[in-house]
């Protein structure tokens, strides 16, 4: 009885995930069109039929844009805090009573055998929340749009099995970069996304000896590089003593094709 999960897309043209035991098959997100949701997960053998529900973690587009979609076609439940909830629902579309649950910040949700624990970050969002999952003592934590890493969060995700941790950008490029100003401002800002560097540095204070897998999420396609990502991240946590290559390995996202199904454990 183990977890397996797959980064099903990862990036600012969308985002989702894919988590399971034996009983649940649970989405987090649908940031890419219906039609693209059916092939990421045909691209890992599942079918959508047996997902059993869908939590989101804030309203903004790259995590919700096929969410209204896959939800009808499959009769899916959705789960999102009240704040989500109404900043969505008119992006959306209409939805059947049955299929819209609350699932508040801080709080513990038991679908199956699978425990979900969600937690508020800090980014330009309603009431954006991501999650831990809890299953048979194996735990794997999902932290993206996040502005900088709180000692609060650290608490919450620490001693995890597998991180799907964001790592947005580099400084460097992002500040030589073409976005304009209040673009490059509002990223580096505490409601922004997670540097490589202060990605690497939150990592060090969270990981722990069963840790085994970190996969650098929501890289910036115009001021990121998979190979710069790995190599920033790995060398911060290399100078703090985490042999990167034995104990832990550093695994890339893609925001068009998913990861391999990983099994926990």
């Amino acid at each position: 009885m183990t977890l397996r999960f797959s980064v099903l897309a990862s990036g600012s043209t969308g985002n989702a995930f894919y988590i399971a035991s034996e009983k649940e098959g649970l989405l987090v997100d649908a940031g890419v069109s219906g039609k693209k949701m059916d092939d990421l997960l045909s691209g890992v053998q599942v079918d959508p039929k047996t997902l059993t529900g869908i939590l989101v973690t804030h309203e903004h587009s790259d995590h919700i844009k096929g969410l209204g979609i896959i939800a009808r076609k499959y009769n899916l439940p959705i789960y999102a805090n009240e704040k989500t909830w109404q900043a969505m629902e008119g992006a959306i579309g209409k939805l059947a009573l049955d299929q819209k649950f609350y699932f508040d910040m801080e709080e513990v949700k038991t679908f199956g055998d699978i425990d979900v624990e969600s937690f508020g970050v800090s980014h330009d969002a309603a009431e954006p929340m991501f999650y831990t999952f809890h299953h048979d003592g194996q735990k794997v934590a999902l932290v993206t749009d996040l502005g900088y890493v709180s000692e609060r969060i650290k608490k919450t995700v620490e001693d995890a099995d597998a991180y799907i941790f964001e790592a947005n950008h580099d400084v460097e490029m992002l500040r030589m970069g073409r976005y304009p100003w209040n673009v490059k401002r509002r990223i580096l800002g505490d409601s922004g996304h997670v540097s490589n560097e202060d990605s690497g540095l939150a990592l060090c204070d969270i990981i722990s000896n069963r840790t085994k897998r970190i996969y650098l999420a929501h890289l910036s396609q115009d001021n990121n590089m998979k190979d710069l990502a790995r190599m920033s991240v790995g060398n911060v946590l290399k100078e703090r003593g985490l042999d990167v290559n034995k104990m832990i390995e550093l695994c890339d996202t893609d925001p068009y094709k998913p990861t391999p199904l990983y099994e926990v454990g």
